[in-house]
């Protein structure tokens, strides 16, 4: 079946298009992109009059975490160990409402509920995922309690192995057992972080050895790593050893930024993140006090940095952290991008075209003849109204062409 969505204004990844246009789909994917009137006139097609809104490719968030839901995970401790995959469904629903039709799950998420998605069983977000988070003893990833105990937030199961490894041999044998468990692409932790209690955000984890290591053997596979990297020193580190994405970027400074562009590093600020500890703990959440003072300290550092990378010109990618923060609530991150810099261009693309290029794929992120037929209708012409808002916007998404 034919589906026109005409009279548009377009924003196809890269830019706005001049004047209104039809977008033809047929069989999931996009056909033509023609000036508004021309796309179909057989009567037998469907027509989606798309007068007086944009169309935008679905957006990719390249930071998610689809098996956990909120900043505080006290219920992991006395939830049945299944509920996280019956929660997942729900969370994976409200991604694509939300206007997100492909996501890089950053720690948690299993090789069963991507084929569960892909096969039709549940219905969710395109996906590439991590597994487990990787981590060294005591790092961001390590949730072993000074009381003895192990917390159950992304415990190891059959389908999840642990991430915590040390050493050469160790990460060596660890990266293997996460590709071997389904990974598309490995998540290391070469800073300490807000969510872990005892860790500082500035310290560096992992050594720059042990990181190469890590690259070395997902590449051996086609995989990259994305590092969780707050501090400028482990930041440095994982980009010398050549991870491909940088995940939140607090810390940054000027060595690091002129690093990250010397290797095509991209930029994942995840915004979302630390106002969403913050929410949850003015909510109510029993988050150690510790983690709330430290979502407080990086706000400020944190805009700061990702606006003197975007001025030096770091490729910036779209991530959320949702999970820490609520789903479905993503593009809000499209909203905060335009408040540290990024024009409506920028913020969009960064949502689309250039988190497709971080994620290796060329069929989604655009509008164009022969991508995949994953579109957002917003309200309003995007080209001339302020993009900050968007996420209170949306009108209709549509995955392969089917509406969401």
């Amino acid at each position: 079946m034919v589906t026109v969505f005409k009279n548009a204004k377009v924003f196809d990844g890269f830019r706005f298009l001049a004047g209104v246009r039809d977008i033809v789909v047929d069989g999931g994917a996009i056909v033509a992109v023609t000036e508004g009137g021309q796309g179909s006139h057989d009567a037998g097609d469907t027509y989606i009059d798309c007068a007086g809104k944009t169309v935008i490719p679905g957006v990719i968030d390249c930071h998610v975490h689809l098996m956990s839901t909120g900043a505080s995970n006290s219920s992991s401790f006395h939830d049945p160990f299944s509920l996280q995959f019956y929660n997942s469904v729900d969370n994976m629903e409200k991604t694509l409402k939300g206007g997100v039709t492909t996501v890089r799950d950053a720690g948690g998420t299993d090789l069963g509920a991507k084929v569960a998605v892909e096969t039709g069983i549940v219905r969710g977000p395109r996906m590439s995922i991590a597994v487990n988070i990787m981590s060294q003893t005591g790092g961001h990833g390590d949730f072993h309690l000074v009381s003895g105990a192990d917390s159950p937030f992304l415990a190891p199961h059959p389908g999840r192995p642990s991430g915590v490894a040390d050493g050469l041999e160790g990460v060596q044998r660890k990266t293997r057992e996460l590709l071997r468990a389904g990974a598309d692409h490995i998540k290391i932790c070469s800073t300490g972080g807000v969510l872990s209690p005892r860790d500082d955000p500035r310290h560096s984890q992992f050594t720059e050895a042990e990181i190469a290591v890590i690259v070395a053997e997902a590449a051996a596979q086609g995989a990259h790593v994305m590092s969780h990297a707050q501090g400028a020193p482990g930041i440095k580190n994982a980009v010398r050893a050549g991870v491909r994405s940088i995940e939140h970027g607090i810390y940054l400074d000027d060595e690091a930024i002129d690093l990250m562009l010397e290797n095509g590093t991209f930029l994942v600020p995840t915004l979302q993140a630390p106002q969403a500890v913050i929410k949850a703990a003015e909510a109510g959440s029993a988050l150690p006090q510790s983690v709330v003072d430290k979502a407080h300290s990086v706000i400020e550092s944190h805009y700061a940095s990702i606006t003197k990378a975007h001025e030096a010109g770091v490729r910036i990618a779209m991530g959320t952290d949702a999970g820490v923060g609520p789903h479905g609530e993503n593009l809000e991150e499209i909203s905060l991008l335009a408040e540290v810099g990024l024009s409506t261009t920028e913020a969009l693309a960064a949502g689309t075209s250039i988190a497709a290029e971080l994620l290796g794929h060329d069929n989604v992120g655009r509008i164009e003849a022969d991508a995949l037929a994953d579109l957002v209708v917003v309200d309003g012409d995007l080209s001339t109204a302020d993009v900050r808002g968007i996420e209170s916007r949306v009108s209709s998404v549509h995955l392969g062409g089917a509406l969401v």
